[in-house]
């Protein structure tokens, strides 16, 4: 596995999350109350013992840095590293990424120091489980030069992915990027000889955007001035080179809008969830901060998720995440709400000068109400507030203290909403 590289892009600038990107990266962004984006395809990696990994990525690097120079620390007896690449200025280049294939191409002087035999492609935004050695494994075995894992989608889905045409013989044949919804597709439906039980309602294979290459087609594939795999390095190798297909069965979702990252977070809490975090064989790594429990005073929680360091006082919580270091105060409901927590406890002496400042305190005060919400990190809530709950219509847009996107309210990180604040 020494001669496997696994390459996470963090994509651009994240402007379909935005505001949850306006201090950080893509990969940064927390989810599931303590992870962060990409702890997902960094533990695959780990799971898979592919332990020389590289994340890749250009915008609001330096949460992500921090990230995982904290939680990403191998013995020196492995040889294991998960390293950032932003983009640099060299003798040879000075611009920026400008894709996806161009951010590896401006990358070999760093790559090609591991003298790899296969390059282990990833995204940074996307929530899945897979065995990464099973789809290394079935690569070497197919002889194939490109292998791209693959999953069922039906016709409403494939309008915005990349779809694969696939023979039985699970080479593929022609790739169609984001096809539309008006466009006859038809011929692009899976072989009934590759569907299981579990996708044979799912007709058409979408690319997720994960892929092995030889490291000897690497080369020859970046070559050019091309810029993104998906449009343009993939479709060309399909006329000349074997590419194949890897049929992932799992839960698999990309993270790429709040409306995407709001459901992913609440479904969380569902009884049975699709994506399991409950699994010790295969766990999701991220930072270890020491924290205490999570302590619930004469509160109701239900279907609802609260990671450590929390202090919760009679309040009522269903459907909800709530992040590290969360203080909720007594009285206060929350809804379908996405709470990130905090970076840190306030001191009494910060409380008291709040209070002399009329600021109230990190966390959600007395008697707030939220509903159908995404509340960022480090965001002072006030006594009182009630956040979607009345009967407000507002479009999308940015109303300066918060956004509405995708009909959900996003409260920025550091925001601080006065008592009585009605949005």
């Amino acid at each position: 596995m020494a001669e496997v590289l696994s390459i996470i892009l963090g994509g651009g600038k994240g402007t379909r999350l935005f505001p949850l990107t306006q201090f950080r990266s893509k990969p940064a962004v927390p989810f599931g109350g303590k992870y962060r984006l990409v702890d997902i395809p960094i533990s695959n990696c780990i799971n898979a013992n592919l332990r020389q990994i590289y994340v890749v990525t250009q915008f609001n690097s330096a949460s992500l840095h921090m990230h995982i120079g904290q939680t990403y620390v191998f013995d020196s007896f492995t040889n294991g590293f998960v390293e950032i690449l932003a983009a640099e200025q060299t003798l040879e280049h000075s611009g920026w990424y400008e894709g996806t294939a161009d951010a590896v191409r401006k990358n070999f002087l760093h790559f090609r120091t591991q003298n790899p035999s296969y390059y282990m492609i990833l995204a940074g935004d996307q929530l899945y489980r897979m065995d990464l050695h099973e789809l290394l494994k079935k690569h070497v075995e197919s002889g194939a030069a490109i292998s791209i894992a693959c999953t069922g989608v039906g016709r409403e889905a494939a309008s915005g992915l990349g779809i694969l045409k696939v023979n039985k013989k699970n080479q593929i044949t022609e790739f169609l990027e984001k096809p539309g919804t008006a466009k006859d597709i038809s011929d692009f439906r899976a072989p009934s000889e590759l569907l299981t039980e579990k996708n044979k309602d799912d007709c058409y294979l979408a690319s997720m955007g994960i892929y092995v290459f030889n490291s000897k087609t690497m080369d020859e594939c970046l070559a050019n001035e091309l810029t993104d795999f998906g449009k343009e390095i993939i479709p060309a190798a399909i006329s000349k080179l074997k590419v194949n297909a890897y049929l992932f069965n799992g839960y698999w979702e990309d993270i790429g809008t709040i409306k995407s990252f709001y459901d992913s977070n609440l479904e969380l809490t569902s009884v049975k969830p699709r994506f399991d975090f409950y699994d010790e064989h295969r766990p999701i790594y991220t930072h270890m901060r020491n924290l205490p429990p999570s302590k619930m005073n004469f509160s109701n929680m239900n279907q609802s998720i609260a990671s450590e360091g929390c202090i919760i006082t009679n309040a009522n919580i269903t459907n909800s995440i709530v992040g590290i270091r969360t203080i909720i105060e007594t009285g206060s409901s929350l809804n379908g709400v996405v709470c990130m927590g905090a970076d840190y406890y306030e001191t009494e002496k910060q409380k008291i000068q709040n209070a002399e400042a009329r600021i109230p305190n990190v966390g959600i005060g007395r008697g707030a109400i939220i509903k159908g919400a995404i509340i960022d990190k480090n965001v002072c809530i006030g006594e009182g507030c009630r956040i979607g709950v009345d009967d407000i219509r507002r479009a999308d847009g940015n109303y300066g203290h918060y956004y509405i996107v995708d009909g959900i309210i996003v409260i920025p990180k550091n925001t601080i909403l006065y008592p009585g604040t009605v949005i």
